[in-house]
């Protein structure tokens, strides 16, 4: 599986979410600039944390004008996955891939430790390698994490089982704790806390790993021929 990791100015994640797929997974992976016209040839999309653009505006809010972004939107229509992490899931918001917005921390301050986690839906293209209900502790890194969506909004998300994690306590405001949403067809995940930095137990833990492996199981089961 090749995976395309997107690079905006500003993105200081990316080297992790390299090394997540190529070191420990041993899947091919690209370093893909914001200018990108054609993204055909790659099977998944990741858009890694940072401050994309200095956060000018709103976090995410001028990177979804970037070049990439169109073809980002033709693979998500196209069913392939797209993985945004922290920056990345506020781009997603901002590109109208995912709903919601991602607001200031409930106590105004960037927040930098490892929380716990509940998967609240393992039968998802992402999670398919976790059990459900399962806690896992993945890092955080984030001074706009609070996500919010209007009541609508959360009920659809609710009644569709799109929330897809939530944080074991309430430290940022995030309505209902939440922390990872995917979208109406499943193939674009959006989420604040960092799993490609959970891939080994050398940096602290590896409960981010599955997430990464569950991406490929569910890839090759696709399109790998067992014959």
């Amino acid at each position: 599986m090749k995976f395309a990791v997107i690079v905006f100015p500003g993105s200081n994640c990316d080297l992790d979410m390299y090394h997540a797929v190529k070191d420990e997974l041993g899947e091919e992976a690209e370093y893909v600039w914001h200018d990108s016209k054609d993204l055909s040839s790659y099977d998944g999309i990741l858009l890694p944390g940072g401050f994309s653009y200095g956060d000018y505006l709103r976090c995410g809010a001028i990177a979804q004008f970037s070049g990439v972004m169109d073809e980002v939107r033709k693979a998500a229509e196209a069913g392939k996955p797209v993985l945004g992490i922290c920056n990345g899931f506020q781009i997603l918001t901002e590109a109208g891939l995912l709903p919601g917005v991602l607001l200031r921390n409930k106590n105004l301050k960037f927040m930098c430790r490892t929380v716990g986690l509940k998967v609240e839906n393992n039968n998802t293209l992402f999670t398919n390698e976790y059990e459900q209900g399962q806690e896992i502790q993945i890092p955080i890194a984030h001074g706009e994490g609070n996500y919010y969506c209007d009541d609508a909004t959360y009920t659809h998300l609710k009644e569709n089982n799109q929330i897809v994690f939530t944080y074991a306590d309430d430290f940022n405001g995030s309505r209902n704790n939440i922390a990872g949403i995917i979208n109406d067809r499943g193939n674009v995940l959006g989420m604040m806390p960092h799993p490609e930095r959970a891939v080994s137990d050398l940096i602290g833990g590896k409960d981010g790993l599955a997430l990464f492996r569950s991406i490929v199981k569910q890839w090759r089961e696709a399109h790998v021929s067992h014959a």
